[in-house]
């Protein structure tokens, strides 16, 4: 009996500690399937995670480079970036949507301020450069007018600023060209002197523009009014270059006829002041930048 009884037991305690080990095997088994699910979580958690920061990268580095200008702001691994260019195609920013997420409002009030304040800057900037210009065209205006006023001159030049530059207008009445003539006068050769050593000391570039009246008068040593205008033009060139020692390669000359008036046709005036040769100092700030020079010379004193 005790044999069997002992017999019993010990199977009974054969059987219990099988069924502790099964129990351990059957907790490692979920533990472990825990541990694996938690893991395929978190990285899908990170991918998905990825994927909607990289593409705000993407929105965000647009918006700062088109604000900057640039391509280098927020370029971070190219790996990366590069990685999503085809899925950022066709994102658009001002709405913030793409394939793989999209910008909150805030970051897109983000990218808006930064656009307003590199637009903000870039036109303080071109503004200070167009004073800047300004100030030297005005610099230069004042040396020419005194060398005019030494010569008793001062009443044949008159002076602006406008997007080209600074431009002296010379109208090319009888004591400066003849009739139908492309050939300086006395009077044409003392302004020149005195315009010269100015121009000469300036790095810009010169143009000089040659205009007619609009009179319906045929000329009789040139084809039209076109060559007569270029003709005086050039004429003012050669002297520039031969008298004054101005560089050839600073230089050109440019005929408009009478096709840009300085007043009306129909004003008395305009049959002298229309017919005029302009010495243009030439700005060589860009077209955004040189539109700003007419308002800019307003500031300057």
């Amino acid at each position: 009996m005790s044999g069997g009884g002992h017999g019993g037991q010990g199977g009974r305690r054969k059987k219990h500690e099988e069924h502790e080990e099964h129990e351990n095997h059957e907790r490692w088994l979920v533990s472990y399937s825990d541990m694996m699910t938690l893991l395929m979580v978190l990285f899908l958690v990170l991918f998905a995670m990825s994927n909607v920061d990289q593409t705000k990268v993407i929105l965000l580095q647009e918006g700062f480079n088109q604000a900057f200008g640039t391509n280098t702001v927020l370029q971070g691994s190219s790996s990366v970036l590069q990685s999503s260019a085809s899925d950022s195609a066709g994102i658009d920013l001002a709405a913030g949507s793409g394939p793989a997420g999209q910008l909150t409002e805030s970051e897109q009030a983000l990218v808006k301020k930064a656009v307003s304040a590199a637009e903000l800057a870039k036109a303080q900037t071109r503004m200070l450069a167009a004073e800047a210009e300004a100030q030297n065209l005005t610099e230069a205006q004042k040396k020419i007018l005194a060398a005019l006023t030494k010569k008793g001159l001062a009443g044949d030049a008159s002076f602006a600023i406008d997007e080209r530059g600074l431009v002296v207008t010379i109208v090319t009445s009888s004591v400066v060209f003849s009739g139908d003539s492309a050939v300086l006068r006395t009077v044409g050769q003392r302004i020149l002197d005195a315009v010269g050593p100015t121009l000469k000391s300036l790095p810009n570039d010169i143009e000089v523009d040659g205009h007619t009246n609009q009179l319906p008068v045929p000329t009789v040593n040139y084809p039209s009014a076109w060559e007569l205008s270029t003709a005086r033009a050039s004429a003012v060139v050669r002297y520039l270059i031969g008298d004054e020692g101005l560089p050839a390669k600073r230089l050109r000359a440019v005929g408009f006829a009478g096709t840009r008036p300085l007043v009306s046709p129909s004003d008395p005036r305009s049959v002298k002041v229309n017919r005029r040769v302009e010495i243009v100092v030439l700005s060589d700030l860009p077209d955004d930048t040189s539109s700003l020079l007419p308002s800019a010379a307003k500031t300057v004193t």
